[in-house]
């Protein structure tokens, strides 16, 4: 008999999960997919993704015994293992969900890194009890992952902290990771007038938006204007030398250099689960490996190398100190979450091996790169782009080494948090807000507010300097008191 009040776990909830937004905010959900809420609680999920013309439906065996517990493309099993007091009972259901899962799987459970929200608790079997008479387990990310990979004979992916993708199809899998690391890019523009391109701009554009993405000519059936491109200029490849001409090829060997960083940083990272064979991969990840690196062999080669490297401090402090983008102190480089993909290669896997343990951080918006010890931060600043000076809500630590027991630290109601100064130094110059910060930096270091470094860090110590300069900032404009 239970022992537990587990209806007592469901909650009501203004928005979707985080994991269910999540797998929408990564493209695994979508309209044309289905989702099975696997014990869905109240079924706020469900009403809400009903509600924005998604399929979902969902079942609960306290809240929704009659709902129906048909195959979907993407079962998402919500905070339910941590709930459940017997082992055994807890791996039939995560089994039980795997079964219904078509495509994906998603599993989430609550980490150590919460206890400590837990008013009360007493120790029962592997979790404890609340007040309330209901069980929590308390899981480790690296524990968590284990288990899943030992219930399912299978290896899964770190969607967040506390939540984990299992792919049923390798293929697919390899195509969510490797658009991890593919940075959105802009084709060139124009340069020189040129009557053909300029007649054909519009099939032309499919051409560059593809290159741009991938780095490489694309096969025929990859885009829509092929057949016309071909009529008209013989070959894909005779169409894009005509792009080469007006836009201008170091550009483009640019972009090539890039697709190819970033294929070789996602071919790094697979080191960390189970490098998937050259027949495994997608069809288009095959054809970007064949046109960036010339075989599958030699990308790996150059990946493992690249993921040794991101194992030497001396690189990755090296490294740290040539960024053209992030702001550097005497321990770490930081740098925001948009500018990520400009940094050296070698740091883009430095930091892909934390994101590989732990996921993407829920809020994180800045990234604090440790060159003095194998570590990462994820830094929450919720008004980083409305707020000059915008205050530290949360982080969390996640070392590269040793037990890997993540570290979160909770700002949100701090009096005097730590805030930000002279944000243009995260952010890349192409970022739309670089020049209204820059220009916030300068007008504050031509009224020498920047004089007591020591102080400013904190909210308090910058409010302090402000109002004995007879100063104050909104927004991104910094305006003097009248008298």
């Amino acid at each position: 008999m239970t022992m537990t009040q587990r209806a007592k776990t469901a909650i009501n909830r203004r928005g979707l999960s985080r994991p269910v937004r999540l797998t929408v905010d990564e493209g695994l959900l979508h309209r044309t997919s289905t989702l099975l809420d696997y014990g869905c609680g109240r079924g706020v999920d469900v009403r809400l993704l009903c509600a924005d013309g998604f399929e979902a439906w969902g079942w609960d065996p306290s809240h929704r015994p009659d709902g129906k517990l048909d195959p979907a493309d993407v079962v998402n099993l919500g905070y339910v293992v941590n709930v459940i007091e017997d082992e055994k009972e807890r791996a039939v259901a995560l089994r039980s969900a795997w079964a219904l899962a078509t495509k994906l799987l998603v599993v989430s459970a609550r980490l150590s890194a919460e206890e400590g929200q837990l008013a009360t608790g007493t120790p029962f079997r592997d979790g404890c009890l609340t007040g309330r008479g209901t069980f929590q387990k308390f899981f480790d990310q690296g524990e968590l992952r284990a288990w899943i990979d030992a219930t399912l004979g299978t290896q899964c992916v770190a969607a967040a902290p506390g939540v984990f993708y299992v792919f049923r199809d390798d293929a697919a899998e390899q195509s969510f990771l490797a658009s991890r690391q593919r940075r959105r890019a802009a084709a060139p523009r124009p340069r020189l007038s040129d009557v053909l391109f300029e007649e054909h701009q519009p099939m032309l554009a499919s051409l560059m938006d593809f290159f741009a993405q991938r780095g490489r000519l694309p096969a025929e059936m990859e885009i829509d204007q092929a057949e016309a491109l071909v009529a008209t200029f013989g070959s894909l490849k005779r169409a894009f030398s005509v792009i080469r001409r007006v836009t201008g090829a170091e550009k483009w060997a640019a972009i090539e250099r890039e697709r190819k960083n970033d294929l070789l940083v996602y071919l790094a990272l697979t080191r960390f689960g189970k490098r998937p064979k050259s027949a495994d991969l997608p069809d288009d990840l095959r054809r970007d490996v064949r046109a960036l690196t010339g075989s599958y062999v030699q990308a790996c080669r150059e990946a493992d190398e690249l993921l040794f490297s991101a194992g030497d401090m001396k690189l990755v402090k090296a490294a740290c100190r040539t960024s053209t983008v992030g702001k550097r102190l005497p321990t770490a480089l930081y740098v925001h979450l948009s500018a990520l993909t400009h940094l050296p290669t070698i740091l883009r896997t430095y930091e892909g091996c934390a994101r590989s343990y732990v996921g993407a951080v829920d809020g994180a918006n800045l990234i604090k790169i440790h060159f003095d010890e194998p570590k990462i931060s994820y830094l929450s600043y919720p008004d980083f782009e409305t707020e000059g000076h915008p205050a530290l809500t949360g982080s969390l630590l996640v070392p590269l080494r040793g037990n890997q027991q993540l570290k979160y630290r909770d700002f949100s109601k701090s009096e005097n948090p730590p805030i930000l100064h002279r944000k243009e130094l995260f952010v890349h110059s192409e970022h739309a807000m670089h020049d209204e910060f820059a220009a916030l930096t300068q007008a504050e270091e031509s009224a020498g507010l920047f004089g007591q470094s020591s102080k400013i860090g904190l909210r308090k110590g910058w409010q302090e300097v402000l109002e004995a300069s007879g100063c104050t900032v909104a927004g991104h404009a910094l305006t003097r008191n009248q008298g």
